[in-house]
Parts: C-alpha cells; sequence; structure tokens
C-alpha cells in the first residue's frame, strides 16, 4: 500500500465514520419502514428463522431478506437497539464509498479519492447510510455490480463479470427483480447508444448466470416452499402490483423524480448537471472526432454513467407508486460523472477557471445547506429560532457561498471542488445532529413516547392505538417489542390495556368500550396524542 493509498483511506475511513456512523442513535427510528423493518429483523432472530420474515408473528412476505440478514447479525453482535437496526445501512454506504475509490483508482487514477467523496457527501447516500431499510443494500449491490461490469468491459478479465453477477443477485436478495431489471435496461441502453448489441449477448455468460441463480435463488425457493403464498404477495403485488397501479397510495406526478434526484445529488446537483451535458454534447456533436462505436472507453464511460443514472428516473417515473428512496441507484452514478468531468477539466493543458455562474450556483447550493440545516428544529416542531441565530446563520452561509466561490473562479479551482464543498457538507451533518436530534426525536419517532408510557406502567400491559399516524404504530410495536393492536381494525383487547390516540378523543374512546372504565394518563404534545388506560372488559361484553 502506497503512502498515498493510505492517507486517502484513512481519509475516507474518517469521512465515512462521520457521515455514516456518528450519532445514529440520537434519535429514534422515524417513517414507516424503519421500525417495521427492525422489528421483522427482531422477530426473526428471536425465532432463529432466516427463512420466513415475520411480524407480529405472522409471515411478512414483502421484501427479501438481505437487510434483516445484515440486522440480525447486527442485533447479535451488539444487541437489539434502533442504531443497530440502522448499522447495516452504514455499512452498506461505506462498502459502496469504498468501490467507487478502487475502481476509480484501477481504471481512472488520479481522481479516486474526488469521486469516493462526492458519492459519500451525496445527500441520498447520507441519508438512507443511516436508515433502517433495504435502499441502501440495493444501491450497494447494484452499485459495486455494475461497476464490475464496465471493469469486466474494459479490461475483458471475466472476474468483473463475475463480481457483477455476484453483485446483482445480492441486490436481488435486497429488494427482489429490481436489480437485474435496472442492470439489463442500462446494459442494453448503452449498448444501443455505442451501436455494439453484441454486448448484451457477451453479458449472458452461463457462469455468471449459474453464480447469479446459486447467490439469489435459495432463498426464493424455500420461501416460496414455506410460505405458498409468497408468489402472490411478493412478485403479484409487491412488484409488479405497485409498478402497475397505485396499491398503497404513493401516487406522484410523472415529474417527481427530477427534483427527488437533484435533492438526492445534493451538494453536487449543478455540476453534476453540467457533467451531463457535456456528455450528451460530446456524444451527439463529437462522436466524428473520437471512435464513438470501438474502444474509446475514455468517452463511452461518461455515455455509460449517463445511461445508468437516467435509467432509475425514467423506470420509476414510469412506476405508479413513487417513494423518494427508489432512486437511490442512480445516486453513484451521478459522482462517476463528476469525477469523470474533473479529471477531463483538470487534465488540459489550458484548464480555464470556472463557469462565474456555475460557480456562483454551486456555491449557493453547498453553502447554503448551513441554512435548513440551523432551522431544523423549526422546521420539524415549528419552534421559534430567534432573530440573533438565525442572522448568525445567515452570516455564517454568506462566508460559505462565498469563500466557495471565489475559490472555484480560480484558474484551478476545480481542484479544490471536493474540499470546499464537503466543509459544509460535515458542518450541516453536526449542525442536524446537534441542534435537531432532539426535534426529530420527539416529533418523528415513537422511542420517546414509548419511554414515558414504560415509565408509566407497573406492569406490562397489552397497547392499542386509534386514529394515529402509522409511522406511531410501528415505532410503539418496536420500542415495546409487543404486538400492537388497531382500534381502526376492530381490534379492541378484551383485557385490560393502555390506548394511545389523538389529543381530546375520550368522546369517542367512550363510545367504542362502552361499558369499560377509561382513565386518562398523559398527554405527549409532540404528536398531538393522548395515552390512556381501559379497564378489561365484563364478562359476557362484547367489547
Amino acid at each position: 500500500m502506497t503512502n498515498r493509498t493510505r492517507t486517502d483511506s484513512l481519509l475516507l475511513a474518517g469521512f465515512c465514520a462521520f457521515l455514516f456512523l456518528y450519532g445514529l442513535a440520537q434519535f429514534g427510528l422515524i417513517g414507516a419502514d424503519e421500525p417495521r423493518y427492525a422489528q421483522v429483523a427482531r422477530e426473526m432472530l428471536e425465532r432463529h428463522d432466516w427463512i420466513t420474515p415475520v411480524l407480529g408473528g405472522q409471515p411478512w412476505l414483502e421484501k427479501p431478506p438481505l437487510y434483516y440478514w445484515q440486522a440480525m447479525i447486527s442485533y447479535r453482535v451488539f444487541g437489539v437497539s434502533d442504531w443497530a437496526a440502522r448499522l447495516p445501512s452504514a455499512v452498506d454506504a461505506s462498502f459502496l464509498v469504498l468501490a467507487v475509490y478502487f475502481f476509480l483508482r484501477r481504471f481512472r487514477p488520479g481522481f479516486e479519492l474526488d469521486g469516493a467523496l462526492i458519492a459519500a457527501s451525496s445527500a441520498g447516500i447520507v441519508g438512507y447510510a443511516r436508515a433502517a431499510s433495504m435502499d441502501m443494500a440495493l444501491a450497494a449491490g447494484f452499485t459495486i455490480g455494475m461497476l464490475g461490469w464496465w471493469a469486466w468491459r474494459e479490461s475483458s478479465q471475466r472476474i468483473f463479470l463475475a463480481i457483477f453477477y455476484g453483485f446483482i443477485a445480492l441486490g436481488t436478495l435486497a429488494k427482489g427483480p429490481i436489480a437485474f431489471c435496472l442492470a439489463a435496461a442500462v446494459i442494453v441502453l448503452y449498448a444501443a447508444g455505442a451501436r455494439e448489441f453484441r454486448l448484451v449477448l457477451k453479458t449472458l455468460w452461463l457462469p455468471g448466470i449459474l453464480l447469479f441463480c446459486a447467490i439469489a435463488m435459495p432463498w426464493f425457493l424455500a420461501v416460496q416452499a414455506r410460505n405458498p403464498e409468497f408468489f402472490r404477495v411478493f412478485i403479484l403485488e409487491q412488484n409488479l402490483g405497485r409498478f402497475s397501479k397505485d396499491l398503497y397510495h404513493h401516487i406522484e406526478p410523472f415529474w417527481y423524480y427530477l427534483p427527488v434526484t437533484a435533492l438526492a445529488l445534493v451538494p453536487w446537483t449543478v455540476f453534476v448537471i453540467a457533467a451531463v451535458v457535456q456528455r450528451a454534447h460530446w456524444w451527439w456533436g463529437k462522436r466524428s472526432r473520437a471512435d464513438g462505436t470501438g474502444r474509446d472507453f475514455e468517452n463511452q464511460f461518461g455515455v455509460f454513467a449517463c445511461c445508468w443514472l437516467i435509467v432509475p428516473v425514467v423506470f420509476f417515473s414510469v412506476s405508479q407508486s413513487k417513494l423518494p428512496g427508489y432512486i437511490l441507484p442512480a445516486v453513484p452514478a451521478g459522482a462517476l460523472l463528476l469525477a469523470d468531468y474533473l479529471r477531463r477539466h483538470l487534465e488540459q493543458a489550458d484548464a480555464k477557471p470556472t463557469a462565474t455562474g456555475l460557480a456562483a450556483l454551486h456555491a449557493l447550493l453547498a453553502g447554503g445547506l448551513v441554512v435548513p440545516a440551523c432551522l431544523i428544529a423549526y422546521i420539524v416542531q415549528h419552534r421559534p429560532s430567534g432573530e440573533r441565530p438565525m442572522l448568525v446563520t445567515l452570516a455564517v452561509a454568506f462566508v460559505l457561498c462565498a469563500g466557495i466561490a471565489l475559490t472555484l473562479v480560480r484558474r484551478m479551482g476545480l481542484r479544490m471542488l471536493r474540499f470546499v464543498t464537503v466543509i459544509p457538507v460535515l458542518l450541516t451533518v453536526g449542525i442536524v445532529l446537534r441542534l435537531g436530534a432532539v426535534s426529530l426525536d420527539q416529533a418523528l419517532s415513537a422511542r420517546p413516547l414509548a419511554m414515558e408510557i414504560a415509565a408509566i406502567e407497573t406492569h406490562p400491559l397489552p397497547l392499542a392505538v386509534y386514529h394515529v399516524r402509522r409511522e406511531l404504530e410501528y415505532g410503539l410495536t418496536f420500542y415495546r417489542n409487543r404486538l400492537t393492536f388497531n382500534y381502526d381494525w376492530g381490534a379492541v383487547p378484551p383485557e385490560e390495556h393502555l390506548l394511545v390516540a389523538p389529543e381530546n378523543s375520550q368522546a369517542e374512546i367512550a363510545k367504542l368500550v362502552a361499558g369499560r372504565r377509561v382513565s386518562y394518563l398523559g398527554h405527549y404534545p409532540a404528536q398531538r396524542v393522548d395515552y390512556y388506560w381501559v379497564a378489561a372488559a365484563r364478562a359476557g361484553s362484547t367489547h
């Protein structure tokens, strides 16, 4: 290992540790998916069952098992906790960043650190590296697989094609057939653009296909054998159904993923767009000056990365069900495109300063990150930040924006791009964790409420909810590690139990449990809910 590689490795390790691992437990699991996936992994571990995902004691067949397996290992090593549930995504993100680094070091040396830091500091990667979900596992497997495919394309070494098949198989275990569907679409689009359709046939390598089947298929066969409804639930409903119909109320406009992708690439969005425009300009206007259909890998790699960036955006734009995490596999392509853009500009003998407009837009986007970070408590809970903190925030943002812009417009300013951009990213993550963790925990997680309820219990009681967000219901299930009953579905426990309901719901609750004593226990203002004690139903009662 050279001194430079050692230095780069230590730098990347520090960045990944801070961006992905630091403060994982500072706020609880948020949304519906985080606590639900974390609880599935816990129940699988408790049952010693590595085949059938289980939630509330019943098979839950909506997702493949890779994240659950990772979380089970994390729980076994570190114990069950919210940060242990998030650890697999942080590890997956770190592998993704390292894959970008080593790929560029081998095939585009000199800019490997740029590409790795761009990938690591993109908002989509940072956000989902801190989430207990399948999205990062898919993105990491898909990224390493596609890098393996291009490495095979450029070197003709079959070991890289084996890497492609192996990691696309892991992506399939992470989130299903979408992994190989996206991979096939990227390769076909690139082959069409390069006018080398034989690439598609050459990619269909029998040993690679067997490797894919050996890794991905055993679990699918085993879970189908144990759960005959798996094919209907997973393939027909969760994959084909989500794509063709709005089964789960996730409908968004067709253009939804354009702003989502732009946000996922923050703070690099402006330069990624510039890189895409440059590649498109070369492809359509300058192919005559290069071997556009042969071995011109220097130029064609940018086209491949464009195809990789575009395919997930178009594919999921057509889908009737849209969620932000779906676009995550496209983000590393943006990092690779930008690294290629920097290499081209900086290796030119007559390198010119960055265009003033481009530098200003990038500086505004990167330096401006600290503003929403400092206002996170107000954004989440509408707490006033005060005039003085706001002025300080704007002053810091102005200094950052000015410093970034002035650096970039110098003759070799692009050499400093990664440095001046990563600084506000680190500040933003640190500020959010320092100023916003409590607000995020109180307003979006069930952890504080679960702790309040546990503090007043004299003995463990069943818990029910009524007219609350499903995020709160699943969160309470994870933090209490007990099935949560839902009055909305007619699940009213006959024994004494606790109930969480919207504030001022006493009259409605009295009707739902007529004849049973209900005692008000407390109020949780951050999420505007109350919690109650409900007596056991009398013998012969219908409630």
